[in-house]
């Protein structure tokens, strides 16, 4: 590599809120979007909630003189929602759905059926590879009482498992997405601690934009300001993160959000705020870009979290075990209740109550054993992701001496308190 090689990225991220038959104006924002992302001319565009795939074929047609390469992310039932456009051609892509994606009996909420993912582009600019990754986590509908709080910190997890084993051979990891996490939630802290990550926002050199980095602002039409009751600036829930291999340093000089409106047209694009980074990559001499002689699970920041993490796991554990025993006595009593009344129906003075209580009763047992397989699965899924965790904190206990505080014993849920009693 050239000692003065340098590279040049700017990079665009939106939650665009294309929920069709719902979303407010989707048809206006999604040409406005199109001419915006012509305009700028970005070298990637990394979007979330495209749901409707003749959106992303309406951008992919509009936006094809500019970004040639596109890709959309398939997966669930109404589909994860991201895509990319790139001026730059793609070199592979796959995907990971996330193993846990709320409650499909939540369908007020809908997360479930939209089989949250984490999509994965490569590309190789100037002889370097670029794994770029999009994605978008389940929804915080209530701050006070976060039902699905377990289930995000798992997704978290997962991202940031994947992006260590899949970028093991990437120059520059670049991460955009709707994280639904505040810069100080747990899965937040998680995913940049395992990874490495930089945040855009808080390394930029030169910010303009919304107060603080907020994405989701009061000044925005589109934005419900019951959801920011408890925010009046706004909350930062959508990011940019990055990181580069040793022997080269990567910086944000510039790192733009919108502030209600598009700045061209002055209409939001979206009721999520736009980002647009630009970050440069350069040749670094190794000592002034040191690479740590100790692996991540070393780190006591990150030891500190993954402890925080193990105990969020273990309480939505044994919260889905709680819900599959309910649902069990349900199906028992259930069984019980079609026993009478089979009798019942035998005798000829209750046949008729017994034929109509029939089918209300089996429907009973037929969503309780849909409810109790369900949580079993939730549960098993909480449990793997707490035993990856449990072997990281194993790893970290034997680099630094840490005790015997998080034994084996715990990680079939059987917790003291719900939880890892900290030293």
């Amino acid at each position: 590599m050239k000692p003065n090689f340098s590279l040049r990225l700017r990079v665009f991220n939106l939650n665009y809120w294309g929920i069709p038959y719902l979303s407010k104006h989707r048809a206006a924002r999604l040409t406005r979007l199109g001419d915006f992302l012509n305009m700028e001319s970005f070298d990637l565009a990394l979007l979330q909630e495209v749901w409707s795939e003749q959106d992303f074929q309406y951008l992919k047609q509009k936006l094809s003189p500019t970004y040639p390469a596109a890709h959309y992310f398939r997966s669930g039932i109404i589909g994860s929602g991201l895509c990319v456009f790139s001026k730059h051609p793609i070199q592979d892509t796959t995907q990971h759905v996330y193993t846990l994606n709320g409650y499909p009996y939540m369908i007020h909420h809908g997360d479930w059926f939209c089989g949250k993912a984490v999509g994965l582009l490569v590309l190789h600019l100037s002889g370097l590879v670029v794994n770029a990754y999009v994605t978008h986590l389940h929804a915080e509908y209530s701050r006070q009482k976060d039902i699905y709080l377990a289930h995000r910190v798992a997704q978290a997890w997962e991202l940031a498992h994947f992006i260590h084993h899949t970028s093991k051979k990437a120059d520059v990891v670049l991460l955009c997405g709707d994280l639904n996490m505040h810069p100080k939630d747990l899965g937040c802290r998680l995913l940049k601690e395992w990874t490495g990550l930089f945040d855009a926002y808080l390394e930029a050199q030169d910010f303009q934009g919304s107060e603080e980095g907020c994405t989701m602002v009061p000044g925005n039409c589109y934005v419900s300001q019951q959801d920011l009751k408890l925010f009046p600036c706004g909350i930062r829930i959508d990011y940019v993160l990055y990181k580069a291999v040793p022997g080269l340093c990567i910086s944000c000089k510039t790192f733009r959000t919108t502030t209600g409106h598009d700045p061209h047209n002055g209409s939001p694009l979206s009721d999520h705020e736009a980002l647009m980074a630009t970050l440069c990559v350069r040749h670094s001499p190794p000592q002034q870009n040191p690479s740590p002689t100790c692996g991540p699970a070393e780190r006591s920041p990150l030891v500190s979290v993954l402890r925080e993490a193990w105990t969020e796991l273990g309480q939505g554990m044994a919260q889905a075990r709680w819900w599959a025993a309910f649902a069990s006595y349900v199906i028992g009593v259930g069984l019980l209740l079609l026993a009478l009344l089979c009798a019942l129906a035998a005798r000829d003075g209750a046949r008729e109550v017994a034929v109509l209580l029939w089918t209300p009763n089996v429907g009973l047992v037929l969503g309780a054993g849909v409810i109790y397989l369900f949580h079993i699965q939730e549960a098993k899924g909480l449990c793997r992701a707490q035993a990856e965790l449990q072997h990281v904190l194993g790893r970290a206990r034997e680099a630094q001496d840490l005790g015997p505080e998080l034994e084996a014993a715990p990680l079939l849920g059987q917790q003291e308190g719900d939880g890892v009693k900290e030293q």
